[in-house]
């Protein structure tokens, strides 16, 4: 995977944190640099956390899915991508302003389990994880951080679309590594 490619997976992963974080501007009266730190830390930590999870469980198989790894990587990226789309198209997300550990983890949690899938794939495609998880972790952060700010000004406009956003340019990534495999 290219540097272009990592950089363009990591955005498209990102877009899960990015819409929550734009959800918590909206949320909080008003916002401190504490608050977009708080979520960037969150966000970025656990974006470069799960890939390499999903990356050390993928290399358990990865003697298995050698030959069929571009179309592991594909339905896998397909699937993220297809469930970011969906979820954007469905009924709008009750974030509240609570910026507490709780909280945080949870939301941490639930916005990063596409980046564990993406980790299996970065495995099934031999990418180095390390450089790749920092990556990832890097562009979550800045989104995240930049998120409640933007959420704040231009919450209202944005929304879900920033998912949906992210869902193309992973099943844009799937469709790619398929063709490039292919031929």
């Amino acid at each position: 995977m290219s540097i272009v490619e990592l950089f363009i997976l990591a955005v498209g992963l990102s877009m899960d944190a990015f819409a929550v974080s734009i959800c918590k501007g909206l949320s909080l009266g008003k916002i401190k640099p504490k608050h977009m730190c708080i979520a960037g830390a969150w966000f970025g930590g656990f974006q470069a956390l799960m890939p390499l999870i999903g990356y050390y469980l993928g290399s358990l198989f990865a003697d298995m899915v050698t030959r069929y790894s571009h179309w592991v990587a594909f339905a896998l990226l397909l699937a993220i991508g297809g469930n970011m789309i969906k979820e954007s198209l469905g009924e709008e997300e009750n974030v509240s302003n609570d910026m507490g550990f709780k909280s945080m983890l949870l939301l941490a949690i639930a916005t990063s389990i596409d980046a564990l899938a993406a980790g299996v794939t970065l495995a099934a495609v031999d990418t180095p994880i390390l450089f790749s998880s920092a990556v990832i972790g890097i562009t979550a952060f800045l989104f995240s951080f930049g998120g409640v700010f933007i959420g704040k000004k231009f919450g209202g406009f944005l929304g879900s679309k920033a998912e949906c956003i992210g869902g193309i340019i992973i099943i844009s990534i799937a469709i790619k590594t398929l063709v490039e495999h292919l031929y």
